[in-house]
């Protein structure tokens, strides 16, 4: 389970977290909500050990190398080929460089192995990124709005990929500014704005409380009539 408990964090004067409070159940897609600055990736960092609260409590459930990490920079090796980006972390993990491949692969990137990632579109970089992410089959995956800017095909090709591993056993816990896309994908959402969380649930259930059920859910709906302000 990934949770958090009234974790507080500042940036000087600035708080950009308050009591943040949710739970993520074992193998499920969570979906974290909310418009630019938020502080959405501020929840991933961590989650991630990459900064510290200054109050409450946290837990991901899973040891660092079983972690999964796909952030809005990509941090690729930029010199390096799609490979042989993939290979420096299979030695890092210890695992066979064969995988790499299959996770090209499940991202349809296979036949840009021998490319450089400096030469791919920011889509195909984005999709080596999730392949870096999921290379060791994490136990959890943190997923910093991992199809924006993607062409609505490959966006589905990852969501049927993310629906994959969840169903496969693994934890996903995802950042998104789509809220069809959290409808269709997630099976819990919380609605984050300033720093707070607004609402939380299961996508159609918080539709229905707000009335914003007609042919389909309507996730943003819910958003604007609670804080009066459209996603970006």
């Amino acid at each position: 389970m990934i949770f958090m408990n009234n974790i507080v964090k500042r940036f000087g004067t600035n708080t950009v977290l308050s009591n943040v409070t949710f739970e993520a159940k074992e193998k499920e897609i969570f979906g974290l909500m909310g418009p630019s600055g938020a502080g959405k990736t501020t929840i991933i960092n961590i989650l991630t050990h990459q900064l510290k609260p200054d109050s409450g409590e946290f837990d991901t459930g899973a040891e660092l190398l079983e972690t999964g990490l796909m952030l809005d920079s990509d941090g690729l090796f930029v010199r390096l080929s799609c490979i042989d980006n993939l290979n420096v972390f299979a030695e890092i993990y210890g695992i066979p460089r064969k995988k790499t491949l299959c996770a090209l692969k499940s991202v349809g990137l296979e036949e840009a192995a021998k490319k450089s990632a400096l030469a791919l579109s920011k889509g195909m970089k984005q999709r080596l990124a999730l392949a870096r992410a999921i290379l060791h089959e994490p136990k959890t995956l943190f997923l910093d709005e991992p199809t924006s800017g993607l062409d609505p095909s490959t966006a589905r090709g990852i969501h049927k990929l993310i629906k994959g591993l969840c169903d496969n056993g693994a934890t996903v816990f995802l950042t998104t500014h789509n809220m069809d896309e959290a409808v269709k994908l997630c099976d819990h959402v919380a609605l984050l704005h300033t720093g707070k969380i607004i609402e939380r649930g299961a996508p159609t259930e918080i539709c229905e409380r707000y009335g914003a059920v007609k042919v389909v859910p309507d996730l943003e709906a819910v958003f604007i009539k609670l804080t009066g302000v459209e996603l970006e």
